[in-house]
């Protein structure tokens, strides 16, 4: 038998010479993993069988390989929901849970107003933004629009249990049957320049999809499809929100107040104070 505590100990060590922000906490959530319990009881928990600190051991030389913690666990948590995740699907951050709540707090004032909203996610990706809402706002008419087919699988599963209507296509001609009828577009694009490639941290670059990832020099190619896709699908007075790169504070609310069909532009900041996501509202 092997102590936890050791065993948590030696693991964190080797995380923090691999370069891992969060050592402690990677380590616990992956030793919970292997007994299949929540975090906070492995204090609870003395000693493991060898076969458990074996698989354990192997997690944690996989991690300090920089390989995504929640490819290892195969859970990713975003605002109240849990998602399946792994190769193939851009894993949700907490970042993006500061924008959700912007929209649903607007989509809560439109069902107190007594209208069911209509709401489509786009480039949606493990389906996180779109479960969160069906979670806190109940009722929405809801769709969501992913252009790869892998990332497309995953979001299939995290749905399942939900009525939103998901399918796979490229946005930029997505749901044309809403035109001028949606209450709220919300979009976690990809954002990042090509030139910044080599910046990106390997659990990012070599584990997330490119097309999730990397838009153009500038990072804002897929920014300006969205804004015609909004202007289409948006009804007057409806919301946009999509997320933008930190160096993108001026850039990306640009976008739209250059193609002024939108107004009330406003930019955003993350949970670490950081310019994160931009706001627009279609004119009448």
């Amino acid at each position: 038998m092997a102590e936890t505590r050791a065993l948590l100990t030696r693991a964190a060590a080797q995380l923090v010479a691999a370069g891992i922000d969060s050592p402690q906490l990677d380590a616990r959530r992956l030793l919970a993993h292997v007994l299949r319990v929540e975090p906070g009881r492995l204090l609870l928990i003395d000693s493991v069988t060898p076969a458990q600190a074996a698989e354990f051991e192997l997690l944690v030389t996989r991690r300090a390989e920089r390989e995504p913690l929640q490819h290892l666990t195969g859970v990713a948590y975003f605002r109240h929901v849990e998602l399946e995740v792994g190769p193939g699907v851009f894993v949700p951050r907490p970042e993006t849970e500061v924008m959700t709540g912007w929209a649903i707090d607007r989509l809560r004032e439109l069902v107190q107003s007594g209208a069911q909203p209509v709401v489509v996610e786009l480039c949606a990706g493990s389906g996180a933004i779109s479960k969160a809402i069906a979670d806190e706002i109940p009722g929405c008419e809801q769709y969501a629009v992913e252009v790869s087919a892998d990332a497309l699988a995953w979001a299939e599963r995290n749905l399942a249990a939900t009525e939103i209507r998901l399918q796979l296509g490229d946005m930029a001609d997505a749901l044309p049957e809403l035109d001028g009828t949606v209450d709220l577009v919300i979009a976690n694009p990809p954002y990042i320049p090509l030139e910044a490639y080599e910046s990106v941290t390997p659990e990012v670059r070599d584990h997330d999809p490119f097309v999730a990832l990397f838009s153009g020099d500038d990072g804002l190619d897929a920014m300006r499809v969205l804004c015609e896709v909004g202007a289409r699908l948006l009804r007057p007075g409806g919301w946009l929100c999509a997320e933008h790169a930190e160096v993108q504070a001026e850039s990306a609310p640009a976008v739209f107040v250059a193609d002024g069909r939108y107004g009330q532009v406003r930019d955003h900041r993350d949970l670490t104070d950081r310019p994160r996501f931009v706001t627009a509202r279609r004119r009448g």
